[in-house]
């Protein structure tokens, strides 16, 4: 039986490779607008962070989100990112 493959992705924060079930997905749609992706299905380039807010401080700091992207990430969406992921710990 043929074993199916679990497909892997890096967190933007950590640089750790986790299952991609696993992390939290951001999206830049070809609108150009930067959207969280709880389905992990939304059209767009897609980054990812593991559910822990010191990654996202990470990412933020060393603006990885936006090189991924080639565009800013509103605040709104760092702040919807962190109140997940703080949410997510409780």
């Amino acid at each position: 039986m043929l074993q199916k493959k679990i497909p892997v992705r890096m967190c933007a924060g950590c640089g750790e490779h986790f299952p991609k079930k696993e992390l939290v997905r951001i999206v830049h749609t070809p609108q150009g607008e930067v959207h969280v992706d709880p389905t992990g299905r939304m059209a767009g380039r897609g980054a990812y962070l593991c559910h822990k807010v010191e990654c996202l401080r990470k990412a933020q700091k060393a603006k990885r989100l936006e090189r991924a992207f080639q565009c800013p990430v509103p605040d709104e969406v760092m702040a919807k990112l962190e109140e997940e992921l703080t949410a997510a710990h409780e």
